[in-house]
């Protein structure tokens, strides 16, 4: 896989990375299969994947297990291996934000112990705690650089003010966001900034939740575990109107003789130099579909159809 410089000051890494949310969170985790996860990142590594990203959330607290099971021993050296701390699980199922510092530095260093690693390659901020000032939170993730437990950091699903905020206090490497050709809102600000500031910018879910490969075409057909079941796009009436958004993408891809996955990965590669979508799979055949987008290259009339589809039918979430 080709590798690009992962924003103005950062090392090479492979262009396309992994999402490892779904090998034990979210996504159909009665079938969850740990040992297939491992098999998935260690083929990722072959196939020219560096890029790993997890988070302390995921399961909670055993996705950075399985990742630093995947990533044990000599496979370490050859991974840029990320993590994200800020959201915890509260009352009732529901989630919440922590961004006080000592939540911060006390769990970089369980992050660490899971991982099987003295550092990650980036630390991210999951979400922004708005009962913190982000200028504390980001105060202690600087700390982690200056012990060496993080080589970098990086930002989630922010405005371009809270980076602003955060740069004033420490060089922001990264954001990561959702991008994909049924959610563009980080087009309009964000990733402009990010490419003016030299930051790299982590798009998740660029396949749309999975939607965009077009193996989906039923609500029916989603696993009653999964959490796409709760989200508004999702829904039978929606799916079925945004179905026809997957139809124009098979469309170019048919015509260009790919599939519908490297089609739009193809899209999110060409929104920018410091681009580097995360999609997620925990299956060989997926792994393998997604990773040959980063040797597409559409048109300029290609990319101006895909630019030109409709927004879809229902809220992100």
């Amino acid at each position: 896989m080709r590798k690009a410089a992962f924003g103005s000051n950062g090392p090479e890494v492979g262009v396309l990375g992994l999402g490892c949310m779904g090998m034990t969170w979210a996504y159909d985790v009665g079938n969850r299969d740990d040992d297939t996860s491992v098999a998935v990142i260690r083929r990722a590594l072959d196939l020219g994947v560096t890029l790993f990203d997890t988070a302390d959330m995921y399961g909670p607290y055993t996705n950075e297990e399985v990742v630093g099971a995947a990533l044990a021993g000599p496979y370490r050296e050859r991974a840029f291996l990320a993590t994200k701390v800020g959201i915890v699980p509260g009352g009732a199922g529901q989630l919440e934000r922590n961004g006080r510092p000592e939540h911060v530095r006390r769990s970089i260093d369980e992050s660490l112990r899971r991982l099987g690693t003295d550092h990650v390659d980036l630390y991210q901020l999951h979400r922004v705690d708005p009962d913190v000032p982000i200028e504390e939170t980001w105060g202690a993730f600087a700390e982690a650089v200056r012990a060496g437990k993080a080589l970098r950091i990086g930002l989630s699903e922010v405005g371009v003010e809270e980076i602003r905020r955060a740069q004033a206090v420490h060089p922001v490497a990264s954001v990561q966001s959702e991008l994909s050709l049924w959610t563009r809102d980080a087009l309009a600000e964000v990733l402009p900034y990010t490419e003016a500031q030299g930051i790299a910018f982590l798009p998740f879910s660029p396949l749309g939740r999975g939607f965009l490969t077009g193996s989906i075409s039923s609500f029916d057909e989603l696993p009653a575990d999964d959490f796409r079941r709760r989200l508004p796009r999702f829904q039978q009436d929606a799916l079925k109107a945004n179905l026809a958004l997957v139809g124009r993408v098979r469309e170019i891809a048919e015509r260009i003789g790919t599939t519908p996955a490297r089609v739009a990965l193809a899209w999110v590669l060409a929104q920018g130099r410091y681009v580097f979508p995360i999609p997620g799979t925990k299956t060989p055949r997926y792994l393998a579909d997604n990773v040959g987008a980063a040797d597409i290259e559409l048109s300029a009339a290609d990319l101006a159809e895909l630019d030109a589809l409709p927004v879809p039918t229902g809220e992100r979430y």
